[in-house]
């Protein structure tokens, strides 16, 4: 069985309250990765047919603060998928309901497997790619998902061996008292 990207498309709005702000007055970030946890359940879940947990969350930038007041649109997509996991491209934008003006506030890429109710993974459907930009984002997040292994690799590397690394972190301002 194939889905559409567009059969698991996705997208909230949510108009940010006083109560969701921080210290600094604006958006807590822990608020928006909540909603983006959620979206990305939403259209795993719509694609898989199955109950999805979060695997892993890609690299968060918060790009352009979001004020009280503003509309928080959240898109999700499928951008690829492999057995059991898939990977949830979300956008999240910010619009002053008085000018009108829409800011992109973060992207991120949330990796999602699908279980059955025991908790094992459970096989998704493929996905048919009906466009260029829905083929860019399979094969991008090949290349991140390749990019994670070597560094995870490179990372373990250090972790075994940490002195043959001490020479990069003499530029730093660290003192090493072992």
């Amino acid at each position: 069985m194939y889905k559409t990207v567009e059969e698991s498309k996705i997208q909230i709005s949510e108009l940010m309250l006083p109560s969701y702000k921080n210290f600094g007055g604006k958006i807590h970030g822990g608020y928006i990765l909540n909603l983006m946890d959620q979206i990305a359940f939403a259209c795993a879940s719509k694609h898989s047919g199955s109950y999805c947990v979060t695997a892993s969350v890609d690299k968060v930038d918060f790009l352009n603060p979001i004020e009280v007041g503003e509309l928080v649109t959240m898109k999700a997509s499928i951008n690829y998928i492999g057995n059991s996991s898939m990977v949830v491209g979300i956008r999240v934008e910010s619009e002053n309901i008085h000018s009108g003006q829409k800011k992109h506030c973060n992207s991120s890429y949330f990796t999602m497997v699908a279980v059955n109710d025991q908790g094992d993974t459970v096989k998704v459907p493929g996905l048919v790619l009906k466009s260029k930009i829905e083929a860019k984002r399979f094969i991008k997040a090949i290349k991140r998902r390749e990019s994670d292994n070597k560094k995870t690799k490179t990372l373990n590397e250090v972790y075994k061996n940490v002195g043959a690394y001490l020479d990069d972190i003499k530029n730093h301002r660290v003192k090493i008292n072992f």
